[in-house]
């Protein structure tokens, strides 16, 4: 599978899920939250646990193999300049955009009513890790750091 092809589709799962309100699963493990998309032979699962603070993996299966995964971990760094609601809604405005660009890796600015969205990465779809932050008044009040590419048996 070339690499493009595999992009966009994790782009359409990730736009389908957490950004786009998609659909919630019964939980892979407890006190996990589930959020799943599919595509005819694609199925994808993104599942976390936590709120403010969080840590999670996502993970895209071709028929029933897992083909590509990422982890993350992200927290409010500042909760005097931002709270969970505020940070959630740059995040998912900010992504929403990127994905609209078609990829999910960094090398992206966002700015909207809570902050300065910004998003770098290296590495590509096959290998990569990389950052996100939300910037108020100058300071890092939100971070994830994300790590992530494709499994192979």
């Amino acid at each position: 599978m070339r690499a493009a092809e595999l992009n966009s589709i994790i782009v359409r799962a990730k736009a389908a899920t957490y950004v786009g309100g998609g659909s919630k699963a019964q939980p892979s493990r407890t006190g996990s939250h589930d959020l799943v998309w599919s595509e005819g032979d694609w199925r994808y699962r993104d599942s976390y646990f936590g709120g403010t603070d969080f840590l999670g993996q996502e993970v895209l299966w071709r028929d029933a193999e897992p083909v590509w995964a990422m982890n993350y971990y992200g927290q409010v760094r500042r909760p005097d300049l931002i709270d969970g609601m505020r940070a959630g809604e740059t995040i998912k405005s900010a992504l929403a955009a990127m994905y609209a660009e078609g990829r999910f890796l960094g090398g992206f600015d966002w700015s909207g009513p809570h902050g300065l969205y910004r998003d770098r990465s290296e590495g590509n779809v096959a290998s990569f890790r990389g950052r996100e932050v939300i910037i108020v008044d100058g300071a890092e009040a939100y971070a994830l750091d994300y790590i992530g590419g494709l499994v192979k048996p």
